[in-house]
């Protein structure tokens, strides 16, 4: 296992399905060496490894794009309040145990979303009955837009370290093409891939996996200055 280094920011869980699927996007590539090279992150970094969703993001363009940054003293109060409309919005999927948000140290919050498939076994393409709740999270997303949002693709151990690596970041974009098309502006986005790297549960069972078949997406505030 490939160690990987996540700054503290919230994550949101979407659960996915084993290896294979069409390609990324809608040319059939992974990243190219020139994205991969673009490293993502805007208060304190998010997950090492992500390249820019728009290939001309950048810091300044973050800023630009959510009309100024937060102050430090405002993080606090913007990030509890998100987790409020989250949980109302999320009120269903959390009753039925299909969501999880929790409070983290530094102002962070965490939506884990549990028990759901985003993805068919061997495909990246979202499935319908998942689409309902991408809503939801990009609605509120929207409303508090001084964020970023890093999507990051997860597999199981089913197939090879090469085509899990290429599925987990085929996911990742799906996700983030979902959520542009549900009005997320795609200068907040960034994308990685983790393939099999780090699970969360032992591979061991088939209810491990279907644990480590996942998509996160990491929230981040961006802080002005």
């Amino acid at each position: 296992m490939k160690p990987y280094l996540a700054s503290t920011v919230a994550a949101i869980v979407l659960s996915g399905c084993a290896a294979g699927g069409p390609g990324f996007g809608q040319d059939n590539r992974p990243f190219t060496s020139t994205e991969s090279g673009i490293l993502i992150g805007a208060a304190s970094g998010a997950v090492i490894g992500a390249v820019a969703y728009k290939q001309n993001r950048s810091r300044g363009a973050v800023i630009g794009a959510i009309g100024g940054g937060l102050a430090g003293g405002a993080v606090g109060a913007y990030m509890d309040s998100q987790k409020q409309d989250l949980e109302k919005s999320l009120a269903q999927e959390i009753r039925s145990g299909q969501a999880r948000i929790d409070k983290m140290p530094n102002d962070v919050v965490r939506i884990t979303m549990t028990n759901q498939t985003a993805f068919e076994t061997d495909s990246s393409s979202i499935k319908p009955g998942f689409n309902s709740t991408m809503d939801k999270v990009a609605d509120v997303v929207v409303r508090y837009q001084k964020t970023t949002l890093t999507v990051v693709g997860h597999t199981d151990n089913v197939g090879t370290n090469d085509y899990n690596q290429k599925l987990s970041e085929r996911r990742a974009h799906a996700v983030a093409e979902y959520l542009e098309s549900r009005r997320v502006n795609g200068m907040r986005l960034a994308l990685a891939g983790k393939g099999e790297t780090q699970p969360v549960a032992s591979n061991a069972s088939e209810s491990g996996r279907q644990a480590n078949r996942r998509v996160e997406i990491y929230v981040e505030p961006v802080v002005q200055g």
